[in-house]
């Protein structure tokens, strides 16, 4: 069994897993799989097609089955959706050396819903294409667990813009933006 962003829906978002049925031989059959949901935090939308939606955060068990064969468990963990992202500290720094101060981004969920191991997605927006310009640790941060994503930016073996301009949005699990996206923040390198 193949389970999609390791295992993790929102609440009222759809995941489809996927599985297939082997004979003895380990090769695949062409079996009609049937899937089901082991808790309540997860509902079956389609046990046919493979489709569950997130009903309360949590952990919550899916189980495919193909006649008499049936796969282990898999747990699924079932978050509440993301209420917001917003800056946390100065959006606008000034730096005298190559590396800039930490840039901080703090998500917000339902009371009660987690908020750590949510993506946050971070974009040079200008100057576009300036080599030697990089964000630390990546484009992508992850949030603590308690909601907080930190990054920072450097510029290095080039001679450095005056202004870098950085976009840091997160999205829903069906793709639309969490309500404050994009953030922008500004780094000022100066001699």
């Amino acid at each position: 069994m193949i389970v999609p962003d390791s295992g993790r829906v929102e609440v009222l978002d759809t995941l489809r897993p996927h599985a297939r049925a082997l004979n003895g031989r380990g090769d695949s059959t062409a079996a009609q799989i049937i899937w089901s949901a082991l808790d309540t935090t997860l509902q079956v939308a389609d046990s046919l097609a493979g489709v569950f939606v997130g009903r309360a955060p949590g952990p919550g068990r899916i189980q495919a089955r193909a006649g008499s064969l049936v796969s282990n468990p898999v747990t699924i963990t079932v978050v509440a959706a993301l209420d917001s992202i917003r800056v946390t500290g100065p959006d606008t720094v000034v730096v005298t050396d190559s590396l800039s101060d930490s840039l901080q981004i703090q998500a917000y969920a339902t009371p009660g819903g987690s908020t750590a191991g949510r993506t946050i997605i971070l974009t040079i927006t200008f100057p576009l294409g300036a080599p030697g310009l990089t964000l630390v640790p990546d484009d992508t941060v992850r949030t603590s667990t308690s909601g907080l994503a930190v990054f920072q930016v450097r510029a290095s073996g080039i001679t450095r813009p005056d202004t870098v301009v950085v976009s840091a949005s997160a999205q829903h699990a069906n793709g639309t933006p969490v309500p404050g996206s994009p953030l922008t923040f500004v780094v000022e390198f100066v001699p």
